[in-house]
């Protein structure tokens, strides 16, 4: 039966954005048709309808029909992780709609570090943007500095995503490596752009017991706002990520996201070393992550789906009090990275 529609309602193609990685391109469509859909039940003022995958000319598009969109909710679009362009279809023509996204900085902030087992760029901001939007004030997305933890974070990837949306950026990794080389990477890169900051690495402690070391950096996005004193934080200590409460204490972050890592370096050390199961990983870590979170606040996490099945993932968040997000919107995100790895995320608010 064809649909009738009683009033106009105005046609959008967003133009997808090509990856550096071929076989994210090839599932770019998929992901941010959830991204979308996901906007569309938290964030945006206007109704999202028939969200379609089309072909214009050989390139792929999105299109949705939609209530006329605010300024606010082309702002939201804006943000997609691969969002190109974002057109209104006027018949056969595309009408460009100017994009005005976050971004603070020059997108060198996110692609100079390169290394491998990087967590794909787009995949990064869409896991930072679906966990954001999902907290219990979505809005504060477009509207103030979030304060973001990636308590497994690596070489920074979520941390620099998170600091080109103007967010409080922290992180926690115990991989010394891994931590000296995002150390030299964020301070050359703050000196080449000539951003005013102060930057130490100083000793953790707690009760004369050695917990790592502590990067701390305090910048601003122009002169003027770091004269007025608008600075923004990057913080990333060295340590294991079960003292991650003892540092930075309770109820501290709007929202916590993390790429669950496939190796160990990334793990807890306990009495038995490093974990090995990402699963016992997640048992040791949930509980203490989750008192980092501020009541509403997100959790939002990727995983191997080989090595961790859905539902043994949400029973883990659904048994330290948190509400695991099950909307269709949430449930079309696995894809494939690799042969052994199949890719899925998972979004749970904190009561």
């Amino acid at each position: 039966m064809t649909r009738v529609y009683d009033v106009y309602m105005p046609e959008y193609a967003v133009l997808i954005s090509p990856s550096t990685n071929r076989v994210y391109t090839d599932t770019a469509q998929q992901m941010m048709r959830g991204e979308i859909q996901v906007f569309a039940g938290t964030l945006l003022d206007g109704q999202v309808h028939d969200l379609t995958e089309i072909t214009l000319g050989g390139v792929p598009y999105l299109r949705m029909r939609a209530d006329d969109l605010s300024d606010e909710d082309i702002a939201a679009l804006s943000n997609l992780s691969s969002v190109y362009a974002l057109f209104e279809m006027q018949g056969e023509l595309l009408k460009p709609l100017r994009l005005n996204p976050l971004d603070r900085f020059s997108s060198d902030l996110l692609t100079i570090l390169k290394y491998s087992g990087k967590t794909n760029e787009q995949f990064t901001k869409l896991l930072l943007n679906v966990t954001a939007v999902s907290t219990d004030s979505p809005k504060d997305f477009l509207r103030r500095p979030l304060r973001v933890l990636d308590p497994m974070c690596g070489r920074g990837t979520t941390l620099n995503q998170a600091t080109m949306y103007g967010f409080d950026s922290y992180g926690v990794d115990l991989d010394g490596k891994d931590f000296e080389a995002y150390s030299t990477f964020i301070r050359t890169w703050l000196k080449n752009k000539r951003l005013k900051h102060t930057a130490q690495t100083v000793p953790m402690r707690r009760n004369r017991e050695n917990l790592g070391k502590r990067l701390e950096i305090s910048f601003g996005a122009t002169k003027e706002e770091y004269k007025a004193g608008e600075v923004r934080t990057i913080d990333y200590v060295h340590a294991d990520t079960l003292r991650a409460k003892e540092i930075f204490g309770r109820e501290t972050f709007d929202i916590v996201v993390t790429d669950t890592p496939y190796g160990v370096q990334h793990g807890s050390t306990r009495e038995s070393g490093l974990s090995r199961s990402p699963l016992a990983l997640l048992e040791s870590a949930v509980p203490v992550w989750t008192q980092l979170i501020r009541p509403g606040g997100a959790l939002g996490l990727s995983w191997n789906t080989y090595v961790g099945g859905r539902d043994a993932i949400a029973e883990i968040l659904r048994d330290n009090g948190l509400q695991v997000l099950e909307t269709e919107a949430y449930l079309g995100f696995q894809h494939r990275v690799d042969q052994a790895i199949v890719r899925d995320l998972m979004v749970a608010r904190k009561g």
